[in-house]
């Protein structure tokens, strides 16, 4: 082994080491992320486009066709710039369906296992030339350098360091952006990028000395070289346009960088200015290196190499070495993983697909890291058989072509949904045929260009490349058209169709599916995958969409499902990822009509709508302003589907019920939180609508609502219903007011007819009583006509209390000021509830002390008491008891009736003084004492405390009276009446 192979293999693992330090720098987090993270470093990433194609093939293009070199720099810049209406909606879909390769896509849209199948083959047999390139320029560099026989075991052992490279850092399953990676390759770009200025400097100032000597060259010995330069006509430049145009985003590991990884658009959308301009910097120094080496070699061996003949200089030598290896290897590890994955989704597990195993993922880690190594090696031996024998440019042209194959049919995913299977595998696998026969073929069997059918209208000089191209391409496009037209495309590819199409959006079915819950999904995918795989993969669907295990809606479910498969089409290729779905968790088909999802559609569109141009736009923001006023109705309002599915749930309404609509849209009526699903179940069910004020209980209140029905039908409609429900409680409350007025009203009345009615009588009898006095001197007479007396002046202030409350409640005339003994007060009420001759098992008690004197009327003060203790004693069992009790407290008299009765229903608590209210059975009582006694207390000035049970009691209520307190040196402007 010679001394300049030692040092070219040491500068060479230098590299390699100094690409593995900055790897392990990003993966353990020495760089900063907002450094790896930039769109910058995205960009410099999107450079493994400049293979070694762009060090050496470039150079060969350049002396064989000129300026025609520009084609391989101008067809991919032509791809960024064109990235909004290109490239960006394939982002979309692949980003949205976690499609991670040309054959994904294919597979995806058009809904075969077989269509992913054939653009993996396809797409390996396109590869294999340019991954021959990348191991061919390795030999062929230390070959040049070194003279050594030994450049292919040379170049054997970079590619199984490469392998090692692209294992340890690319061959991993991961869901988020590869950050290591992309800063490997961004820094292999810089590192080409600033190696192909250096030898276009070198070749301009140490070859040329400044560009008035490379102006002096051109004008004389390199004029006869640049006439003597063949160049590409008109047909031809567009075509290579074309070729390039198309790799730039369709080859398996430009697909891969540009959208595989988790980037945004607008990140996308500057790569569209900054790839051109990286490209444009990497095309300068080209001319400049062919040119520099002509003047001083007039006869080039191999004009690939033309950059190691340019100079003596080591250190040109070795920058020329270092972006030859930065450029195959960065290419090559993109083309290891890209195609590794292929294989293993379209290939490996079409055959034989995933069992329930205890690692899937490891089963499937190391698959990958085999296919990785298969991958390279493979384009190490097609480059020992095949690539050795052929030039740089026709390797590269046989592998462009051959992947240009599969632009009909992207074109076709992107913009024509009529577009169907049948037409795009007849279509692509009659344009491989030609591809196959007259490019491929030649390039193994080292065989002349064979006959093709109409070459005789393209030019006789022309190359083959040419000929087969637009041969290729015209066959696979009139075949893909003419097959579509005539064929019928099934469901799941239209449906497929709406979702690539640029300007649609797929309309989901709203189908039930078996699993009844989130958690049951884990249970089901287990039986495919394995159980710790589909916990996993559950675990992250419902974190990504921010649900629960316990989640039952069936629109979260739907949901739920596409997140699953769209996660596990990222793992394993969307035609297996499909299968397992479809098996594991399928929709229930029952025999109510299947309609669209509305909800999932108007959720698809709030996401693109800043995307919306034109007339689309103007749609889009007539929906958003119709939904806008059902969503801000001050009615509440609801959508039901046919199958009683919700589809709306207004803000009125959540705040009405106290639930908001982004936790119950999509639930079944049935499963809404209650009183909803009979309330709302009875309009669905009505024939004739509205329902007025149904009694419900929300939030611990009554509530009366009033509930409207508009079926939605038509020729044009979805179905289902749309339901107002008003509440219409204040109303009800205003009713209720209207009638206890008019019974007031009637009290008043009847009260007025009382007064004149039993007033005489009354007056009759108190005479007679008085008179009784003088015509007997019998003491128990005696005491029976004083009874008498007191007992017609509490009828007539009974009645004069009826008229005043009937009158507007109030008592006429002053406050009462007289002074009145609680004691003497309690023990006539007592003998008055003593005189009813009902309760006579209950203990009524005086406990109040001596001395309390309040100011007050005591002939209505007794009314209150009697009230009091009448209720205390019908509230008691037998063997109850009442306990009457007083007492002082901060300059106020506390009066207070307690009894361990029953209690007082909590439903008639808050209304107990509000007159008709009353527990007794009808017939036993009219509701109206308390409400006199409240008056009759308000009107002395007091107030009444209820305690039901009373504090430290089991059960019982205590009604306390809070009076003024009697002063000696009160005023008494006003005598009170004795006389009725």
């Amino acid at each position: 082994m010679s001394v300049e192979l030692i040092g070219i293999m040491l500068l060479g693992l230098g590299y390699l080491a100094l690409l593995f330090g900055c790897g392990t720098a990003v993966e353990r987090g020495w760089v900063p992320a907002r450094v790896t993270r930039h769109p910058m470093v995205y960009t410099l990433a999107l450079g493994v486009y400049a293979s070694a194609w762009a060090i050496y093939g470039s150079v060969e293009f350049a002396a064989n066709a000129g300026f025609g070199y520009l084609a391989y720099y101008l067809g991919a810049a032509g791809t960024f710039l064109l990235a909004p209406v290109l490239l960006v909606p394939i982002q979309r879909i692949t980003r949205t369906y976690q499609l991670a390769s040309l054959a994904d896509l294919f597979a995806f849209r058009f809904r075969s296992r077989w269509a992913g199948t054939l653009v993996t083959l396809i797409s390996l047999m396109a590869v294999l030339p340019l991954l021959g390139i990348q191991v061919q320029t390795l030999s062929d560099a230390i070959h040049w350098l070194t003279g050594s026989p030994y450049s292919s075991s040379a170049a054997l052992l970079f590619c199984g360091l490469i392998a090692v490279f692209a294992v340890v850092f690319g061959a991993r399953h991961s869901h988020s952006r590869q950050d290591p990676l992309i800063s490997i390759l961004a820094f292999e770009s810089l590192i080409k990028l600033l190696a192909m200025l250096c030898l276009g400097a070198a070749a301009l100032w140490l070859v040329f000395d400044g560009p008035q000597g490379l102006q002096r060259w051109l004008e004389g010995p390199g004029l006869s070289a640049q006439q003597a330069t063949p160049q590409l006509e008109a047909a031809q430049w567009r075509t290579l346009l074309l070729l390039f145009f198309a790799s730039a985003f369709m080859m398996p590991h430009l697909f891969h960088i540009t959208f595989a990884e988790n980037l945004s658009r607008h990140t996308l959308l500057q790569a569209s200015w900054a790839l051109p301009l990286f490209l444009l910097l990497m095309a300068l120094p080209v001319p400049l290196i062919w040119w520099a080496a002509q003047s001083v070699n007039s006869e080039i061996p191999v004009a690939a190499y033309a950059v190691y003949m340019m100079s003596e200089h080591w250190w040109v030598k070795a920058l020329a070495f270092i972006a030859g290896l930065a450029a195959a290897s960065g290419t090559m590890i993109m083309i290891s993983l890209a195609l590794s994955g292929m294989v293993l989704n379209h290939i490996v597990l079409v055959a034989r697909p995933p069992e329930a195993r205890s690692d899937l993922y490891g089963w499937l880690l190391w698959l990958r890291r085999a296919l990785v190594v298969g991958v390279i090696v493979s384009g190490w031996l097609f480059y020992e058989g095949v690539g050795r024998h052929h030039d740089l440019a026709n390797l590269g042209l046989a592998s462009f072509v051959g992947m240009a194959q599969c632009l009909p049919g992207m074109l076709a995913l992107l913009y024509w949904p009529g577009a169907n299977r049948k037409g795009m595998v007849v279509g692509l696998i009659a344009g491989v045929a030609v591809w196959l026969w007259g490019l491929w073929l030649p390039l193994i069997f080292s065989l002349p260009t064979p006959s093709l059918p109409f070459t005789h209208l393209s030019p006789s000089d022309a190359p083959p490349w040419y000929t087969v191209t637009l041969l290729s391409l015209a066959t696979n496009i009139v075949l893909l058209i003419v097959i579509s037209l005539f064929t019928r495309i099934s469901e799941g590819e239209r449906s497929a169709a709406e979702a690539c199409s640029v300007d649609a959006v797929i309309r989901s079915k709203r189908l039930p599916l078996e699993a009844a819950t989130a958690a049951d999904f884990s249970i089901h995918l287990a039986q495919a995958i394995g159980d710790e795989a589909a916990q996993r993969e559950v675990s992250r669907a419902l974190s990504a969409l921010k649900l629960t295990p316990q989640e039952r809606r069936p629109y979260a479910l739907r949901r739920l499902r596409d997140r699953i498969q769209a996660n596990l089409s990222g793992l394993m290729g969307p035609s297996v990822a499909r299968d397992i779905v479809d098996r594991y968790l399928p929709y229930r088909h029952d025999d109510a009509p299947v309609t669209d999802d509305i909800h999932f559609v108007e959720s698809r569109l709030e996401a693109y709508r800043s995307r919306l141009t034109g007339l689309a736009r103007e749609l889009d923001g007539l929906r958003r302003h119709h939904r806008q006023t059902l969503a801000y109705l001050p009615v509440g309002l609801c959508v039901f589907g046919d199958d009683k599915e919700l589809l709306m749930w207004n803000q009125a309404l959540s705040q009405l019920s106290g639930i908001s609509g982004e936790s119950v849209i999509g639930s079944r009526c049935d499963s809404l939180p209650a009183p909803w699903p009979d309330l709302l179940g009875n309009v669905l069910l009505a024939s004739h609508t509205p329902l007025y004020k149904q009694a419900v209980t929300l939030h611990g209140k009554d509530y009366f609502l009033t509930l409207h029905k508009a079926e939605l039908s038509g020729h044009d409609s979805r179905g289902g219903s749309v339901i107002l429900v008003e509440d219409h409680t204040e109303m009800k409350w205003l009713e209720d007011e209207l009638v206890h007025a008019a019974r007031l009203a009637s009290i008043g009345q009847l009260a007025a007819g009382v007064a004149h009615e039993i007033g005489n009588p009354i007056t009759g009898i108190s005479s007679l009583a008085q008179n009784l006095r003088y015509d007997t001197q019998d003491p128990a007479l005696l005491e029976t006509a004083d009874q008498i007396q007191q007992l017609t002046q509490r009828v007539t202030k009974i009645v004069n209390s009826l008229v005043g409350f009937a009158h507007g409640g109030r008592h006429a005339g002053p406050p009462p000021d007289s002074p009145v003994a609680l004691t003497t007060i309690s023990e006539d009420a007592l003998h008055l509830i003593h005189l009813a001759r009902s309760g006579e098992d209950v203990t009524l008690t005086n406990a109040c002390p001596e001395g309390i004197v309040v100011r007050g009327d005591a002939q209505r003060l007794t009314q209150v008491m009697v009230n009091l203790l009448s209720n205390a004693r019908d509230a008691c069992m037998p063997d109850g008891r009442v306990i009457i009790t007083a007492g002082r407290e901060a300059g106020s008299a506390w009066w207070r009736v307690s009894d361990n009765g029953q209690g007082i229903d909590p439903r008639v608590r808050d209304h107990l003084f509000e007159p008709f209210t009353t527990t007794k059975p009808a017939g036993e009582g009219t509701g109206l004492g308390l409400s006199l006694a409240y008056q009759i207390i308000n009107e002395h000035q007091g107030r009444i405390e209820v305690a039901s049970p009373p504090p430290q009691e089991p059960r019982g209520t205590a009604i306390t009276l809070w009076l003024p307190l009697y002063q000696q040196d009160d005023q008494q402007p006003h005598a009170q009446d004795s006389d009725c």
